[in-house]
């Protein structure tokens, strides 16, 4: 079972350590020494102040980080958790995804999902309520532009008439999609659309302001699994689907950043084998620290006391 690393760049106060080029690229080449796969940040152009008290915060641009990391590491993979796809034209997410998976040598992991946040998408001049369809019609124009061909094609906010770009994403037919978001539309988008599928720790407090369903215990995500596995069977899927999640306790702790201890490694890696059990691929984590002294330490400590035993499942 392989690991992506979260990027330390949610917290305003703390920039100044971690949101330079230079600290980006200690902390990935740390990531990348330590033995995981992958970095993650994600994606919150404009958040809401309302928005704080259920789980938005402030973020960099993720192409933009990422593109830092990719100059810094040589195999560490670069992975959007998650690029909100209606809050941008779909042909500049293709162009932004397709530069980084060529400058990186074909690197880049695309999480991306529909959003949550409705005072983020009024400030984007973007509709709340089309989200769904144009995350869709994100996926599906994305692909196109990737595969090379000229696209002929009239979008619910733009029109196409003839027009290629260039370059193509190094990874062919093109990156790793993984679409994030608990609810059952978000399990058939993955498994219509994608490659995988990425839900998150989302306790009952907060969950209707989130628009997700409740996922606190591996029981409720072995639930879900459950569904995508039914779902995929009916529509005759046939490949497998990556499926992403935190380390996650049986009382729904998750090990984050927000934490100031860490558990123990046997924690991790027991909540890694039921994680495994239920059906789960790959792992997410973000590990605390408040300066890159402390943040390299406990990246040293996993990669030497977690990883080897998560590595063999």
């Amino acid at each position: 079972m392989k690991v992506s690393l979260g990027l330390p760049l949610w917290d305003p106060d703390l920039l100044d350590e971690f949101g330079s080029a230079p600290a980006l690229g200690e902390v990935a080449r740390a990531g990348e020494s330590a033995g995981f796969d992958a970095c993650f940040t994600d994606d919150h152009p404009i958040p809401g102040n309302d928005s704080f008290a259920f789980g938005s915060h402030h973020a960099f641009d993720p192409f933009v980080v990422l593109a830092i990391v990719a100059g810094a590491t040589t195999t560490l993979r670069l992975h959007t958790n998650l690029v909100i796809l209606p809050f941008r034209n779909p042909f500049l997410v293709a162009k932004s995804a397709a530069s980084l998976d060529a400058c990186s040598g074909g690197r880049l992991i695309l999480g991306a999902g529909a959003g949550y946040a409705r005072t983020e998408f009024e400030a984007l001049g973007v509709d709340f309520d089309e989200r769904n369809d144009l995350c869709d019609e994100a996926i599906d124009v994305m692909k196109e532009v990737w595969s090379g061909a000229t696209v002929t094609r009239q979008g619910r906010h733009f029109d196409a008439p003839g027009n290629s770009a260039r370059p193509l994403p190094v990874q062919r037919p093109h990156p790793p999609i993984w679409i994030g978001g608990n609810s059952k539309l978000a399990i058939r988008r993955a498994v219509d659309r994608a490659d995988g599928w990425s839900p998150f720790p989302n306790p009952d407090a907060g969950a209707a302001e989130r628009r997700s369903p409740v996922i606190d215990t591996v029981t409720a995500l072995r639930t879900r699994i459950e569904y995508a596995a039914e779902y995929a069977e009916q529509v005759g899927r046939t490949e497998p689907l990556e499926i992403v999640f935190m380390p996650l306790g049986s009382d729904g702790q998750k090990l984050d950043m927000w934490t100031q201890d860490l558990p123990s490694a046997s924690w991790v890696v027991d909540s890694a084998g039921q994680l495994r059990d239920a059906g789960v691929t790959y792992l997410a984590v973000t590990l605390p620290g408040q300066t890159r002294r402390d943040l390299i330490t406990q990246i040293e400590w996993f990669g030497s006391e977690v990883l080897p035993s998560v590595d063999q499942l």
